[in-house]
C-alpha cells in the first residue's frame, strides 16, 4: 500500500510531465484525504486509505488529462474569507476580484460614510461579489442579477450557506432592475474578446456565457453604462473589473454616458489596470 508521500510524488511527476502546476496535486490530496496541511505533513509516511486514494487519482487524471479545474473537482473556492460552492454552472472567482470588493468598500466609505445604501451586482455568477459585500458591510441592501438560472441557483445556495442577505433576480443585464434605484452598481461581466484563445483548463469547462464579451470584450460594459443612468440615484458610483488592456476604452465609454462623473482606474496587486470606478454627484 502506498503512503501519502509516495502518492503525492507520483501525482507531481505526472503533473510535470503534462506541464501542469504541481501545486494543484497537493490541493487535491488535501481535499480527498480530508486532511489539513499540518495533518498531511505529519502523515506523509502513513498509508492512504484505498477509497481516498482512488478518488484522488481519479481527480488527478481529470485535472491533468481532461483539464478540469481543481476548483470544480473539490467543489469550492475561498473568496474574501468565505467558502463558495463552484461547479461548471459558474465562473470560478479569481483573486483579482477580491481586490474589487476591497476597493468598493473604500469608495463607499468616501462617498456615503456609513449611510445605508442600495447596491446591485450585475451578472453575479457564483454570487461572490454580492455575497462578500453583503457580509462585509451591514449597511448594504444587496441585489444581484444573472441571465443564467443555473448560475443563480448556485449563488442562492452560496448566500444561504454563508448567511448573506441578497435578493436575486433572473434576467439579462439591467432588465430585471427597471423601476428600482441604486446607490452602487458593481459588475465583473464577461470580458474575454470573442475568438481569443484560452487555456484548456478554462475553455470547455467554465461557462462561455460568463467568459466572452463580444468582439472587443466590452459588449456588456456598453450595455450596462448605456442603461445605468435609469437605475442609479444622482449620488452614486459604478465599479467594474475588466481586462487589463481595456481601461482607456472603458473610461471613454463611461464619460460618454456620465460626462460629469469622476472616472478613475486602479491597478491590481500585479500592477495591471483591472478596476474602473465612475463616481457621480
Amino acid at each position: 500500500m502506498a503512503t501519502y508521500q509516495e502518492i503525492l510524488r507520483s501525482a507531481e511527476r505526472k503533473a510535470h510531465q503534462n506541464r501542469v502546476e504541481a501545486s494543484a496535486m497537493k490541493l487535491l490530496l488535501l481535499h480527498f484525504a480530508d486532511l489539513t496541511p499540518t495533518e498531511l505533513y505529519t502523515s506523509l509516511d502513513r498509508t492512504m486509505p484505498e477509497e481516498n486514494r482512488l478518488a484522488f487519482e481519479t481527480a488527478v487524471r481529470r485535472h491533468v488529462e481532461e483539464h478540469v479545474p481543481v476548483q470544480y473537482l473539490v467543489g469550492h473556492v475561498w473568496f474574501y474569507g468565505y467558502r463558495f460552492l463552484v461547479d461548471d454552472r459558474v465562473l470560478i472567482p479569481r483573486f483579482e476580484t477580491e481586490e474589487l470588493v476591497a476597493n468598493v468598500l473604500v469608495q463607499y466609505d468616501e462617498t456615503f460614510g456609513k449611510a445605508p445604501v442600495d447596491l446591485v451586482d450585475v451578472g453575479t455568477g457564483s454570487g461572490c461579489l454580492a455575497i462578500a459585500l453583503a457580509m462585509e458591510e451591514p449597511q448594504f441592501n444587496v441585489s444581484a442579477t444573472d441571465i443564467s438560472e443555473a448560475a443563480l441557483a448556485v449563488a442562492k445556495e452560496n448566500a444561504a450557506a454563508i448567511g448573506a442577505k441578497v435578493s436575486f433576480f433572473a434576467g439579462d443585464m439591467l432588465a430585471p432592475l427597471q423601476g428600482r434605484k441604486f446607490d452602487i452598481l458593481v459588475s465583473n461581466p464577461p470580458y474575454i474578446p470573442a475568438g481569443e484563445e484560452l487555456a484548456a483548463v478554462i475553455a470547455g469547462h467554465e461557462p462561455d456565457v460568463a467568459l466572452y464579451g463580444g468582439d472587443d470584450g466590452l459588449k456588456f460594459y456598453r450595455i450596462i453604462l448605456a442603461g445605468a443612468g435609469a437605475i442609479l440615484k444622482p449620488k452614486s458610483f459604478l465599479a467594474f473589473e475588466h481586462g487589463y488592456d481595456k481601461a482607456a476604452e472603458l473610461r471613454k465609454i463611461a464619460l460618454f454616458h456620465f460626462p460629469s462623473a469622476r472616472v478613475y482606474t486602479l491597478a491590481d496587486l500585479q500592477g495591471r489596470d483591472r478596476m474602473t470606478f465612475i463616481v457621480n454627484g
